[in-house]
């Protein structure tokens, strides 16, 4: 039986992690390294570390702070924000990150999934979207939500996954932060669309909506939160021991 990630995501802005609802309204959190190592410590299986306002800023991601996030986790790390050619691919990596998170530049050039791909490998290439219903229809969002790009997401993510993606996260505009469960609906439809690893991200409020999440459409294969685990509100030890008691799979 396949395990079961638990993967907790620092949004960081201005070198700091910051939490939001329907990706705004964010408040200050603590600093990503002091974060990751205390996520390292309590069983964390990843790490995601998003530059949330690099794409919308137009700039590089801040590799100075991400240097020292990454110096202390002990885990996978994921990196994301400001992704655009294949040289920002090499410098995160360089900075210590095991797999780079694609979006906004993802769209601006699809080539990108490809290319990076055939340089570092599928198993490190991770196409994230930012979704969110429009007239009935899961539509793509860039620039950290707040571009509608007009495509499709379910047709997008087969196009990526097609060109070169080894994962994909999948993160619901519609739920972010709101702490209702996760978007199981649009989860099952990516799911069904692709056969690569499927992170679940936005939503999750309680232990148990890890529980439905897993029961509900179990060809995900992570669940990705943030304030949940940041103030508190779910430890992962104990959410981990609750998911072994449902008969899922994680590493304890």
């Amino acid at each position: 039986m396949i395990t079961k990630r638990i993967i907790p995501c620092l949004d960081v802005r201005d070198g700091r992690v910051v939490k939001g609802v329907n990706f705004a309204a964010l408040r200050d959190v603590d600093s990503p390294a002091a974060l990751a190592e205390y996520y390292t410590d309590c069983g964390a299986d990843e790490l995601v570390f998003y530059d949330i306002t690099a794409s919308a800023e137009g700039r590089a991601l801040f590799t100075d702070i991400l240097r020292e996030t990454a110096s202390r986790v002990f885990i996978p790390l994921t990196v994301g924000g400001g992704i655009n050619t294949l040289d920002d691919f090499g410098r995160v990596l360089k900075c210590g990150a095991d797999k780079v998170s694609v979006n906004s530049g993802a769209i601006k050039n699809p080539a990108l999934i490809g290319e990076a791909a055939l340089r570092y490998g599928s198993q490190c290439v991770v196409l994230s979207v930012d979704i969110k219903r429009v007239d009935g229809e899961f539509r793509v969002f860039s620039r950290g939500g707040r571009d509608d790009t007009g495509m499709e997401a379910l047709a997008w993510i087969e196009r990526g996954v097609a060109a070169g993606a080894g994962e994909v996260v999948v993160n619901s505009i519609d739920t972010d932060g709101v702490k209702g469960g996760f978007d199981l609906e649009l989860l099952d439809a990516v799911c069904s669309r692709v056969r690569v690893p499927v992170v679940a991200s936005g939503g999750a409020g309680s232990a148990e909506d890890f529980t439905r999440l897993f029961e509900s459409v179990p060809r995900v294969s992570a669940g990705l939160a943030a304030s949940i685990f940041h103030f508190g509100e779910v430890k992962i030890p104990e959410l981990k021991r609750k998911l072994r008691e449902n008969g899922i799979n994680v590493r304890l």
